[in-house]
């Protein structure tokens, strides 16, 4: 492989990921943010799979560092692998209703596994299935904010990469 290509594009879509985790520090409503966005964009986009995992992980523990860390993080992170799995998906094939699907399924995921761990590492709910029910349920009211940032931010970063693959043909990706 052209170490040019691989150059070019590594840079492009780093790039691309680490601005989008940049968007954490600008206020915003809870959940609308970019996580999931950088970690489908990654999984679709990295040739190689240690990089779709390594490169938008650093980014969201470069964030967190300044952010901070809580409690649930660790489910937070979890289903931030998932969603680069389910960004691994969408590598042969990239067109609107394939990654509306894994947008959507990233949003669902988010969901489950971070309010499964707020119920399981938190004191606010009860160690039953009616505590993780009232959990689930305290967290509907956020859940349209996590699809909204979602759809805008995967929006965004396939957007702009395939307008700039349309410009720059060397992003490309070379079938070897």
């Amino acid at each position: 492989m052209n170490s040019t290509y691989f150059n070019l594009r590594f840079i492009a879509i780093t790039g691309l990921i680490l601005i989008a985790a940049a968007t954490r520090f600008i206020p915003h409503p809870p959940n609308l943010t970019a996580v999931s966005a950088i970690a489908l964009f990654g999984g679709a986009y990295f040739t190689k799979r240690y990089l779709a995992f390594l490169v938008p992980l650093a980014a969201m523990l470069i964030t967190d560092v300044f952010i901070g860390f809580h409690s649930v993080i660790w489910s937070v992170y979890l289903s931030f692998i998932l969603i680069v799995i389910i960004g691994f998906t969408l590598r042969q094939k990239k067109n609107l209703p394939r990654i509306l699907g894994a947008t959507l399924s990233a949003s669902i995921s988010f969901f489950i596994i971070t309010n499964f761990g707020t119920w399981l590492s938190t004191p606010l709910y009860p160690k039953t299935l009616e505590g993780l029910a009232i959990c689930y349920t305290a967290a509907i009211p956020f859940f349209h904010y996590t699809v909204i940032g979602d759809l805008f931010f995967v929006g965004a970063l396939f957007g702009l990469f395939e307008l700039a693959k349309m410009k720059y043909p060397s992003l490309v990706e070379v079938k070897i």
